[in-house]
């Protein structure tokens, strides 16, 4: 099964040589473009200021994050590097959230993340519509995906927002229609190779005892030896 990884940030600014860091990091896991239900999401504390025209946009003050842990700490960057793994990573303008986590890569002297890894959507979305709106909003009200929760930009609404938006953007129904049928193939292989487990709470028998007692008495006495019965110890 292909894995992947849904990505979002949320950050202090646009430029992170400006001196403006990440501040939330979200990550959902996707098994054949479906979400598994793992992720994986942490504020972080930047060590700077709330820009206003940027807690417009998330929400996150810097006394909220005050006191959050920093990238640098393990439960942040070791516990990303570990959901991560060596999997793709889906953004929507992926090279704005390459660019701020390679940041914070690199000042705990951690290896980046490599380009090639990345899959942008804002570029297949542009690709796919030329001349439209391609943000993250456009694509889902085009794909019909609810925005209801969407309040604020937040990176872990956000990543279950561009997970619907990546499916449509790979085939939309045509896809689930695919996984469907590869479901169904697999599960037919299943039942030819007799791979199927003991039910994990048996059926309770319909007939009663002198009746099973009746119909082995029967087996025995009118029916060959090498019936099928016999072969199931009945």
């Amino acid at each position: 099964m292909a894995r992947e990884i849904v990505l979002d940030t949320e950050t202090t600014g646009f430029e992170p040589q400006q001196g403006h860091r990440l501040v939330e990091i979200a990550c959902l896991e996707l098994e054949d473009y479906v979400p598994t239900g793992r992720t994986f999401h942490s504020y972080v504390d930047p060590e700077r200021d709330m820009p206003p025209e940027a807690q417009r946009v998330h929400g996150l003050s810097a006394d909220f994050l005050r006191g959050k842990p920093k990238f640098a700490h393990a439960e942040v960057v070791d516990a990303f590097l570990d959901f991560v793994a060596d999997a793709p990573l889906i953004a929507h303008n992926a090279s704005f959230d390459r660019a701020f986590i390679n940041h914070e890569l690199g000042l705990c002297r951690r290896v980046p993340l490599l380009e090639v890894r990345w899959v942008d959507t804002l570029a297949m979305a542009k690709a796919r519509f030329p001349g439209m709106p391609n943000s993250l909003d456009a694509l889902c009200k085009r794909f019909k995906i609810s925005l209801a929760e969407r309040n604020l930009h937040g990176a872990l609404i956000d990543t279950n927002l561009l997970a619907a938006v990546y499916l449509e953007l790979k085939g939309g129904r045509a896809r689930r229609l695919e996984l469907s049928v590869a479901t169904m193939v697999e599960a037919v292989a299943v039942a030819k190779s007799g791979a199927y487990g003991p039910r994990p709470r048996p059926l309770a028998p319909r007939s009663t005892d002198s009746e099973r007692e009746l119909h082995a008495a029967f087996i025995r006495n009118a029916v060959k030896d090498d019936s099928l019965w016999k072969k199931f110890g009945l």
